[in-house]
């Protein structure tokens, strides 16, 4: 349902959540949230133009979260990387429909005004919120060797 950009940047925000204590670099970000480093790049770009990453330069630069996590939406990250598209107007384009929407297709306008609803009542702290072994990102990909 989701682009994979979209997961690339929620990773990025729960490291630099779960760091925010100081600027954390790309490639940290890039290791602790598995997204290659190039493309982190410009994701965290996309992010820092809708105002939600800083950049620091220097010896102890990096990037981090302009605002508190407890502030941050998980529907503003997807939004500012891709936004969702609710249905507004009939996707064939059946003159007689006009902006009423079909029973099919205000269904799942519904369906996405509920997911919307769900992020917009959640935020990035929230995700960092759970018991230690069940952490975002936690062990990130290891392999279990039987």
């Amino acid at each position: 349902m989701f682009s994979q950009t979209v997961e690339y940047a929620l990773r990025a925000m729960v490291v630099l959540a779960q760091n925010a204590s100081a600027p954390q670099t790309a490639q940290v970000i890039a290791d602790k949230s598995q997204v290659p480093v190039d493309y982190l790049f410009k994701v965290l770009q996309v992010l820092g133009r809708a105002g939600l990453v800083g950049a620091q330069r220097g010896k102890h630069g990096g990037f981090f979260l302009v605002r508190p996590a407890t502030d941050v939406t998980v529907l503003e990250i997807i939004n500012a990387v891709d936004p969702i598209q609710r249905i507004r107007s009939c996707p064939l384009d059946i003159k007689s429909h006009g902006a009423t929407l079909c029973p099919l297709h205000r269904k799942l306008d519904g369906a996405l005004q509920l997911v919307e609803h769900a992020f917009a009542s959640t935020t990035l702290a929230e995700l960092n919120d759970a018991p230690a072994n069940l952490m975002p990102l936690c062990g990130g990909l290891t392999h279990v060797h039987a």
